[in-house]
């Protein structure tokens, strides 16, 4: 309705008793004021006792002034062009003095003469406050229900992510990697999992497996079998023995009916492999030069339902990865029969470098990573994703340094741990930690050796995925010429490592440390998080500050395992490697753990190697000024 064009007065008055019959809102104004010329019954029954007719609009509807209801009568008469409106909230003056709300959908056109001219404006409009207020009440009903799915989904999927490894051990003659990409249809964590256990006889236990379902019943289920295996496997059972055991657990546990379980033991050193599919897809083995093969299946049965789990024998080369993967990867909704096809084709094309430039990942981080991505842009995936790749490499020797008892020869031991560690695949941070742990020893060392005396560093990484380091002085215990505050170099490197020993002796002084080294697992939420790049913790913010001709910034929250690695990229990155002066705020830290030290270490050491100041604030009593104060970095308050 565009325009409606009114009766001569004359016949007004009988027009309007037709009009007041309606059971719809009502309401005729006339002139430049807009004077009311007419309501409605049902108009007068939303604003009852109002003796308002022949006075202006202002007056007749004060209560709707700076509602929008009166500026948009007055426009309709100025344009002489409609106006409408759905569901408009209006809050009503009532001769009790209460305060009336409803909801309106209306429309207001233009009253014209007969030569056209615009003479006043009409407006028509149906009281819909039941359904507006349904609609309100079933959007909040929903955005509950939706916040309900979504904080269960959220805890489900935090418990997927605590019963999953968070990384992989970093082994002799052994690169290893893993990627867990959760559904994307809206079911909640599903029954997926990976594991690598190294044993005590030297083997690797690879494993991936998927519980049958989703949500909290398959996540648990899958946190019970994946303990069960680890045990077993940790032990030294064989695959048999270990599948055996879950076999009987999922006898009786109802949610673990029909699991499906890949299983192999290989050495690292031979390359020797056994390994069953039980009910399980096949491994996919890739050489070094691109040559892709699938294991034979060794026809197993799923857990709880058969109990065979027979074996097969293979060999892997030098170089070559075996992939361990579940179905989720290729029962992909738009993979098509080629899904097997290109699986092999995509994964062997990331191993051997073909695919997405990446140079600072391994083979098999290249796998697990870029297989789910470029297929699952493609693909589609509607059930859970797990890839764990396992590639044998050469071994790394362990490292041995002779230095003199010279604070001069610190800085080229640094260099050589640190090479040898990346030869390792040692993680950046895990790097970090053993060099200061070491630097430190070695610093201690020297400081109580004589000028002649020698020192020897050496580290081995162990089949356990630990490195064992030793710092060796062979001269008797002296008193340092310098007379430092004793004892925070220790303490911190205590704090670092998991352990430290140190064995003072007749002929020298040996001081032992042991840490494990791990590479972080990707266990993404959705498909969007596996080519992103990480990002700071919900709980952790970094925050710029107005500065002169240096980076000044505010730390907030906690500097613990999760958050130091990022946050000293972050800070690095504002000060540009270290290059430009920089002040940090650490007063606002909940919490900083030996990570966050480690990383401010890391900072400071950077700064000091570009000569460019760094200053850490941190107020007296403060939980960061606490922890600097004991292992001996400089603060202001």
């Amino acid at each position: 309705m565009t325009e409606v064009n009114i009766p001569e007065a004359g016949d007004l008055d009988a027009m309007l008793a037709a009009v007041d019959q309606l059971p719809f809102i009502v309401a005729v104004f006339e002139g430049d004021e807009l004077r009311l010329a007419g309501w409605n019954a049902a108009t007068r029954a939303v604003v009852p006792g109002r003796d308002a007719i022949g006075r202006p609009i202002e007056e007749v509807l004060s209560d709707l002034v700076g509602q929008q209801f009166v500026d948009a009568y007055h426009e309709v008469y100025r344009t002489g062009e409609p106006i409408a409106g759905r569901q408009w909230r209006a809050h009503l003056d009532q001769p009790d003095g209460s305060v009336h709300e409803m909801f309106a959908t209306f429309t207001i056109v233009p009253w014209r003469d007969p030569d056209g001219s615009v003479r006043g404006v009409i407006g028509a409009a149906f009281d819909v406050t039941e359904l507006a207020r349904t609609r309100q009440a079933a959007e909040t009903e929903a955005s509950q229900l939706r916040r309900r799915y979504e904080q269960s989904r959220d805890v489900i999927t935090e418990l997927q992510r605590e019963l999953l490894p968070a990384g992989l051990p970093v082994l002799p003659g052994l690169q290893l990697a893993a990627s867990y990409l959760l559904a994307d249809a809206e079911t909640a964590a599903g029954g997926d999992w990976f594991d690598a256990v190294p044993r005590a006889d030297g083997l690797v236990a690879l494993l991936v497996g998927d519980v049958v379902g989703h949500g909290i019943t398959a996540s648990g289920a899958m946190g019970q079998l994946r303990a069960v295996l680890q045990e077993r496997l940790d032990s030294g059972a064989s695959i048999g023995e270990a599948l055996a055991a879950a076999d009987r657990f999922a006898g009786r546990i109802r949610a673990a009916h029909a699991t499906t379980v890949c299983l192999a033991l290989l050495d690292p050193v031979s390359g020797e492999l056994t390994y069953c599919t039980a009910g399980h897809p096949p491994p996919l083995v890739i050489s070094a030069a691109g040559r892709s093969r699938f294991l034979p299946p060794t026809g197993g049965s799923p857990l709880g339902t058969g109990g065979v789990f027979p074996v097969r024998q293979d060999r892997l080369a030098l170089g070559d990865l075996l992939l361990l993967y579940s179905d989720g990867i290729v029962e992909r909704p738009l993979g098509g029969a080629s899904s097997i096809a290109d699986l092999t084709r995509v994964a062997t094309d990331a191993a051997v470098g073909r695919a997405l430039h990446d140079p600072g990942a391994t083979a098999a981080e290249r796998v697990c990573g870029q297989t789910i991505e470029l297929l699952v842009r493609t693909g589609g995936h509607a059930d859970d994703i797990t890839l764990l790749a396992a590639q044998r490499v050469e071994v790394v020797p362990e490292l041995v340094v002779d230095l003199p008892a010279d604070p001069a020869a610190l800085r080229g031991t640094r260099a050589e741990l640190g090479a040898w560690l990346s030869a390792l695949g040692a993680a950046e941070h895990d790097a970090f930690v053993l060099q200061h742990a070491l630097g430190e020893l070695t610093t201690n060392a020297i400081e109580h050796a004589g000028s002649t005396d020698k020192i020897r560093v050496r580290a081995v990484l162990t089949a356990a995925g630990r490195v064992e380091a030793t710092v060796t002085d062979y001269g008797g215990w002296r008193a340092p010429e310098r007379q430092p505050i004793r004892g925070r170099g220790l303490a911190l490197t205590a704090q670092l490592v998991e352990s430290l020993r140190v064995e003072p002796g007749e002929h020298g002084t040996v001081a032992t440390v042991r840490h494990p080294l791990n590479r972080p697992a990707r266990l993404l939420a959705r498909f969007g998080d596996a080519p992103g790049t990480a990002s700071l913790p919900a709980e952790m913010s970094i925050t710029e500050l107005p500065g002169d001709d240096e980076a000044r910034v505010r730390v907030d929250g906690p500097m613990d395992a999760e958050s130091a690695v990022l946050a000293r990229q972050d800070l690095l990155r504002r000060s540009r490697g270290g290059t430009v002066p920089m002040t940090v705020d650490l007063t606002g830290v909940t919490h900083l753990a030996s990570a966050g030290v480690a990383a401010l270490f890391q900072i400071a050491e950077r700064h000091h190697e570009q000569k460019a100041p760094l200053t850490l604030i941190a107020a007296p009593g403060s939980p960061a000024r606490q922890i600097l104060d004991l292992v001996g970095l400089p603060a202001s308050p």
